[in-house]
């Protein structure tokens, strides 16, 4: 590791230890470990897995149609989340559909892209 690095790595460990530390206080008020982790999982979780499913199930996606799919899939999430009752294992259905949906109209509106080969 370089120089700049020794000095840096301390500090971004002590960052995360502290960070750690105030979620796992303010998570015993919340409830169950289990429901814990899935609800702020659930923010994330379908997103992610809209972007995996965007990728292998449309052919002319792009890294464009994905980043912003992937950034109004968290949004609507958040949105659903903030201004509806929907149970929170709902939001990652919620996630995938919108990442995929956004992703593929993005896609289509990019140039032509060359026929990929896996």
């Amino acid at each position: 590791m370089g120089r700049f690095w020794r000095g840096e790595l301390p500090l971004a460990t002590a960052f995360w230890g502290v960070f750690a530390c105030i979620v796992a206080l303010y998570s015993t008020s919340l409830g169950s470990l289990i429901e814990v982790v899935n609800r702020f999982g659930s923010f994330f979780y379908g997103s992610l897995l809209g972007v995996f499913v965007l990728a292998f199930a449309v052919p002319r996606a792009t890294g464009r149609g994905a980043f912003w799919g992937l950034l109004f899939g968290i949004a609507s999430v958040w949105i659903a989340s903030r201004y509806t009752g929907i149970a929170f294992l709902w939001f990652n259905v919620i996630g995938c559909v919108v990442v995929v949906v956004v992703g593929t109209l993005l896609s289509l509106t990019d140039k032509k892209v060359r026929g990929r080969s896996f």
